[in-house]
């Protein structure tokens, strides 16, 4: 809600449409979500880095990053997790305006956050992508030791452990990493953008 009555959209002449048009392809937000641990920040890494070599102009928001800066303020609660969405969906939204395709790498765990995101944007400007990895899996990898901690009590509301994650009911593309290489996950989701004439 805006809390100011004086604060009115100013209009460009410059539209996504003539931005998209210069970048020559779509602009979308690819949204990455998962259990930490599941690879989401591993795959879009590796999907940026195909798409920069493509000549696609692309951004990456990742979990960890925005919480330096743009969401340093928040924890962990249900309501500041939400909150991060919210914010980094707003973000999001300006750079699909921009004419980028972005990538966003959160475990985003409610599904209520993650439409609230999607209706942000044009319907063909969202594209959920369910990094599937089963608890085992992310707890044996625990790139940053996390669960861990969490199973010794010195995390509080870690997802999959004592805070709940809702899967995507209808995401557009799912990755299972149980069974997938980083390599083949890629590929898919290129084949998706293609497809669909993303790029």
């Amino acid at each position: 809600m805006i809390k100011s009555a004086n604060v009115v959209w100013h209009k460009s002449d410059v539209m996504k449409q003539n931005r998209q048009q210069l970048n020559g392809h779509k602009s979308a937000i690819i949204w990455f979500t998962g259990l930490s641990g599941s690879g989401k920040s591993t795959l879009s890494v590796a999907l940026e880095t195909i798409l920069y070599k493509q000549g696609i102009h692309t951004y990456r928001l990742d979990g960890d990053n925005i919480r330096h800066g743009l969401n340093r303020n928040l924890r962990f609660s249900q309501a500041d997790r939400s909150e991060n969405i919210r914010r980094i969906g707003e973000v999001s939204k300006l750079m699909v305006d921009a004419g980028i395709l972005t990538l966003t790498a959160f475990i985003s765990p409610y599904h209520e956050d993650r439409e609230q995101v999607r209706q942000l944007v044009e319907p063909e400007e969202f594209i959920e992508v369910y990094v599937k990895a089963s608890i085992e899996t992310c707890e044996e990898r625990d790139p940053k030791g996390l669960y861990k901690k969490a199973r010794l009590g010195e995390i509080k509301n870690f997802t999959g452990i004592d805070a709940p994650y809702e899967e995507p009911r209808n995401p557009e593309v799912v990755i299972d990493t149980n069974q997938l290489s980083v390599e083949e996950s890629v590929d898919i989701i290129v084949t998706y953008l293609k497809e669909k004439k993303y790029i």
